[in-house]
């Protein structure tokens, strides 16, 4: 439609309008005789006249342009396994992609690609991208991920090399699908040493010895050859077993191959005839290597603290760290463990400080050493200390400190630490619920420990044991319900053990009640003939109840089995050094001023806890670790007394004192402790045969039971 130009004519603007368009329309032509003034009437739809020109002349839209179709080209022509197979453009790109994504470890994001191919279905891809997605599968060790990529495969039809079908072996060892992996290497038509390590080793790991060593000797039998790594898998798996003499048959093997000086030989060979308790051969292999690793160090030096030779292990550290082998994060956790069963306190502050200047106050193995450390000799404010700096915290590390607020009598806090792991979401297992049950009884919370011994089994899942009935005996004999915990032993879904017979009787001990004592100690006496310690309790319950004849009898049975009572022994920690006192003794290991000194500071002590209201008791030790007759002898100077007062004439003032002992600490002790700590003012620690004593300004942690 055209409009005529006198339409054009008559239009006129308005002057404020046009001042206010753009530019752009400034030699737009005035037009006079139409007024768009916006005091006129407007249109309701100004472009309901106007029409498009080219509906007007028939002219047709121009057509879109069709998308060609996607050509099918050869992933790679010299591929042996995509041979005459097409794939699109697009499956390429994200296949490329994939394996990209893979090697930048952006792991999460290949398999969000890989999807589209699977909802795409029969797209056939590259040994190289399978390769990247398995290597994702290992890296993730997700079992959802194995099953995505190997049903991939089975539901294209891909038929894996000899070197693929290694990788997807050992893709299902490393995720722990051992079954399924054993399964595949049945079914491999063709095997060498890599899938037989594969298959072997997740075995081992998974503790599977025997099965292992049957493939070790199928593999013999049927490539007669083997490496070096096959060797130490093996003797991981004979210090499993605890069967030295197929140890001893691969060392024989090993020195025929002559692969017995490889690094991973020699360590496995210690660490085996260690676990099997041979150390003596153990030491023979270490000191037959040439060049001595920190592993082979480590190796050793675990082996003598693994037996109890602590000194000897503290020996070869030294010998470690004069060789200038370097000490890693586990050498200084085995140093700690060494301290922990000598009580080397200063020495653990070096392992400790040179743990911080290695750059390892984050490893959480070393770590987890020290909190225990701290926990179990005196320490435990220090422990939470190193626990609240791990920034990943395992199971181990939990228990640890919550066992030390348990010993040192710290129920509330061990509670709270228990329900801040339940917070964490950290499942506890039997050792948690151990320690906080030992923390309810020690510290007299019945209430709540009753609440978390039913939560065991009724929220957790976790079938209580013996250990754990005994700390809920133990509960029951600190308030006194002895006929209560009587009952409670006999409804229990198990045999009552050693340890649950001994939480009754040291409620009986605490509680006066001497005839359950002694049938509790005769019961105890018949559970375990050997034990040195009953027939001390034994002996003790006979004297306190006067009968003479059979106390005699106890004597008579220790000396027919060759056994006598160990003497009551106390040792203090000054400086480096740690001193070991015995009831009476007489000091003679030291000079005789130090002697006089030693003996007077006893002396001045009972004089000034005498004027604060002390008074010997009159009452007898019942049931005590110790021999009556040497209470009787040396009451005034027991080993407790005399190494308290060697620590207060060597030690600062600020410094508290820490005691070990190797009995559970008398009456009479524990009462002067008492008052020594209020007149003195100073904190003393006694770790003795049961549990930790805080002694802090005139009262100990324990509350009186023990």
């Amino acid at each position: 439609m055209e409009i005529p130009l006198a339409f054009y004519q008559s239009l006129r603007l308005d002057d404020n309008k046009s001042r206010s368009r753009d530019s752009s329309y400034s030699n737009f032509p005035r037009f006079s005789g139409y007024d768009f003034s916006l005091r006129r009437r407007r249109w309701k739809n100004p472009f309901a006249r106007i029409t498009c020109s080219s509906l007007v002349q028939g002219l047709k839209p121009k057509p879109k342009l069709k998308p060609e179709p996607i050509r099918e080209i050869d992933q790679g022509p010299k591929d042996p396994v995509l041979h005459d197979t097409r794939i699109s453009k697009s499956a390429v790109a994200i296949c490329s992609q994939i394996e990209k994504l893979v090697l930048c470890n952006r792991l999460r994001e290949a398999f969000e690609l890989f999807e589209v191919l699977e909802i795409r279905g029969s797209v056939r891809i590259g040994i190289s991208t399978y390769d990247a997605l398995v290597e994702a599968c290992i890296r993730l060790k997700s079992i959802r991920c194995v099953k995505r990529v190997h049903g991939y495969m089975l539901s294209n039809g891909f038929e894996p090399e000899q070197f693929m079908m290694n990788r997807i072996l050992m893709m299902h060892v490393k995720c722990g699908m051992i079954i399924d992996a054993r399964r595949l290497f049945d079914e491999m038509p063709e095997r060498n040493l890599f899938s037989y390590n594969s298959i072997i080793s997740g075995l081992v790991n998974f503790g599977n010895y025997l099965e292992a060593f049957q493939l070790f000797k199928m593999m013999w039998e049927e490539l007669s050859d083997s490496e070096t790594h096959t060797f130490a898998v093996m003797l991981r798996a004979s210090a499993g077993l605890g069967s030295i003499e197929v140890g001893k048959q691969l060392h024989v093997c090993a020195l025929k191959l002559g692969v017995v000086d490889n690094t991973f030989v020699s360590c496995g060979l210690i660490d085996m005839y260690s676990k099997c308790g041979d150390v003596g051969d153990a030491r023979c292999v270490f000191d037959d290597i040439p060049e001595k690793t920190t592993v082979a160090w480590n190796n050793i030096i675990a082996g003598y603290a693994l037996h109890g030779y602590s000194e000897e292990a503290l020996r070869l550290l030294y010998d470690m760290r004069d060789s200038s082998t370097s000490l890693d994060q586990f050498t200084l956790s085995i140093l700690i463990r060494i301290s922990t069963r000598l009580a080397k306190v200063e020495l653990t502050k070096q392992a400790h400080a040179r743990l911080i200047r290695s750059g390892f106050e984050s490893e959480i193995v070393a770590n987890t050493a020290l909190v225990d450390f701290y926990s179990k000799w005196g320490r435990v404010d220090t422990a939470r200390y190193v626990f609240d700096k791990l920034p990943r915290k395992n199971i181990i590390s939990w228990n640890a400190l919550m066992g030390g607020y348990a010993n040192h009598g710290r129920g509330a806090d061990a509670v709270n630490l228990f329900e801040k792991m339940l917070a964490a979401k950290v499942g506890p297992n039997h050792v948690t619920f151990l320690a906080v049950l030992s923390a309810c009884a020690y510290s007299g919370l019945s209430e709540r420990g009753w609440e978390i011994f039913l939560s065991m089994s009724e929220v957790h899942g976790i079938k209580p044991r013996a250990m754990h009935y005994a700390c809920m005996i133990e509960i029951l004999g600190r308030d006194g319900l002895l006929d209560e915990a009587i009952a409670f032993i006999r409804r229990a879904p198990l045999k009552p053990t050693v340890n649950m017979w001994a939480a009754l009787l040291n409620a009986c001990r605490m509680h006066g009640n001497l005839e359950l004592g002694r049938v509790v100690a005769e019961k105890l006496y018949g559970m375990e003939p050997e034990k040195l310690g009953n027939y001390v309790v034994m002996y003790n319950v006979y004297n306190s109840m006067g009968r003479t004849a059979e106390a005699a009898g106890v004597l008579d049975t220790l000396e027919s089995k060759g056994l006598r009572m160990m003497p009551a022994c106390t040792w203090v920690e000054v400086g480096d050094q740690t001193h070991s006192f015995i009831s009476g003794d007489e000091c003679d290991s030291y000079k005789e001023a130090v002697k006089r000194q030693i003996y007077h500071k006893v002396d001045e002590l009972m004089k000034e806890i005498s004027e604060y209201g002390y008074s010997v008791a009159e009452d007898k030790n019942l049931l005590s670790d110790v021999d009556v007759n040497e209470e009787q002898g040396v009451v005034r100077y027991h080993g407790e007394k005399l190494a308290i007062a060697y620590g207060l004439v060597n030690t600062p003032e600020w410094n508290p004192l820490q005691l070990t002992q190797n009995h559970r600490i008398c009456k009479e002790c524990h009462k002067v402790v008492e008052f020594i700590s209020l007149i003195t003012g100073r904190e003393i620690v006694v770790r003795d045969a049961s549990r930790f004593h805080h002694f802090k300004e005139g009262k100990c942690s324990c509350g009186g039971y023990w």
